[in-house]
């Protein structure tokens, strides 16, 4: 494999990761956050979809972000009467945002993130050695 194209591809995934990394920070500090007015829907957990695209430059296929869509799953329910957005039953809907699983997505995320930080870092001493080896 070309160190040019490796170097592009571990760019991508890093890129995605980041992506994901500040899609995850979003959700988890809007895990608290409902709606204003009484039956107003609270923030939806959002999650991120990733595809494979072609770089015709280097004619190779890179990862990259599809899309951020919203989290349709089910909003649970919490009884607080007196909160501004409770419906006529005292029941408010709260986010979709499991912190648990952010956490667990943000470690996924970020392992990801340094595996191709780590083949970035192999390919650039190849390079070097390369160069050396040229003088």
């Amino acid at each position: 494999m070309d160190l040019e194209k490796a170097l592009a591809i571990s760019a991508a995934g890093m890129n995605v990761q980041g992506t994901r990394l500040r899609v995850i920070a979003e959700n988890l500090a809007n895990s608290q956050t409902t709606g204003s007015t009484p039956g107003a829907d609270p923030y939806r957990r959002k999650t991120v979809t990733f595809s494979n695209e072609m770089n015709r430059e280097l004619g190779t296929e890179t990862v990259a972000v599809r899309s951020i869509d919203a989290d349709k799953s089910d909003l649970p329910l919490r009884y607080d009467p007196s909160h501004p957005a409770a419906d006529t039953n005292g029941y408010v809907k709260m986010p979709n945002v499991n912190s648990f699983i952010e956490i667990m997505d943000a470690r996924d995320a970020q392992r990801s993130y340094e595996a191709n930080l780590n083949v970035m870092a192999s390919t650039r001493s190849m390079l070097s050695r390369t160069i050396e080896m040229l003088k």
